[in-house]
């Protein structure tokens, strides 16, 4: 990735130091928007697979720490096209975890229909995106992103035609050409004032390293290297297998100032942190 990008790496011991890690930044960037009911909104895109269902049990433990619940609204990074209660459901999955544990009201979740055909589900979603942010391009506070071992994030897989769309959500395919799925597409992330890539497992190894040393004109190979915001940053957590391809540590990960999560201490990570400059 380009230097010049605000983009910085925090490598943790294993999975568990990795979501407790991408849970903290969530939650200081959403005690950093307030937390008084009848305050500022606090937008949060969640992603699929298994990767994050950790990262949502923490948050389920901690949000309400950092602020109202009322507060915050939810949306998705992508969905399958398959029912809400389909097992491969990326709704599904965090209303497990994180949703039903905190009885989030229904007017705060805004999910991909993915039992509507893919283009109307897109259609609809964009629509949805612009009533919220009353823009085209909506404005996340925070987007916690995942990366495959092909370098796909989101539904955002290489090759695929929604990674040049001008339009911040669309219709897209896995790469087997039979699920269809419906995206945000890059386009949706640039006004997004953090994104927080949580990655783990060796075999996620080559991509971070391929995905992290992308130029934006090699996204079509690595998708994951799309995802540019105009002024936020883009924090990559890692364990330490998928972090065994880059380079020596170059410097320590400052820890969030404060935590929401039990047991914390008050600001620090447990395990420690450190990074690598991006």
């Amino acid at each position: 990735m380009d230097e010049a990008l605000n983009v910085d790496v925090r490598v943790q011991p294993d999975h568990e130091a990795a979501s407790r890690m991408a849970a903290e930044l969530v939650l200081g960037s959403a005690a950093a928007a307030g937390g008084a009911a009848g305050g500022p909104r606090f937008s949060l895109v969640l992603s699929g697979g298994s990767t994050p269902r950790r990262l949502h049990e923490l948050l389920a433990q901690g949000l309400t720490r950092a602020l109202a619940l009322d507060r915050v609204h939810l949306f998705w990074a992508d969905e399958r096209c398959v029912p809400p209660d389909d097992p491969r459901s990326n709704f599904g999955s965090a209303r497990a975890a994180l949703i039903d544990v905190l009885a989030f009201s229904p007017a705060n979740i805004h999910r991909i229909r993915g039992e509507e055909p893919p283009e109307t589900a897109a259609a609809v979603y964009a629509a949805a995106l612009q009533s919220f942010f009353g823009s085209p391009e909506p404005r996340f506070d925070v987007a916690i992103l995942g990366l495959g071992a092909d370098g796909h994030t989101c539904s955002l897989f290489p090759g695929s035609p929604a990674l040049t769309s001008s339009r911040p959500v669309a219709a897209s395919r896995a790469p087997s050409g039979v699920e269809q799925r419906v995206t945000l597409t890059p386009v949706a992330f640039r006004r997004c004032r953090r994104a927080v890539f949580l990655v783990t497992g060796a075999e996620k190894a080559a991509a971070v390293a391929r995905t992290l040393g992308s130029a934006r004109d090699d996204a079509e190979e690595s998708p994951a290297a799309a995802i540019r915001l105009e002024a936020g940053t883009v924090t990559w957590v890692l364990d330490e297998p998928a972090a065994a391809g880059l380079s020596p540590a170059t410097g320590a990960a400052a820890a969030p100032a404060g935590s929401a999560l039990p047991g914390s201490p008050p600001t620090e990570i447990p395990g420690g942190a450190r990074g690598r400059s991006g």
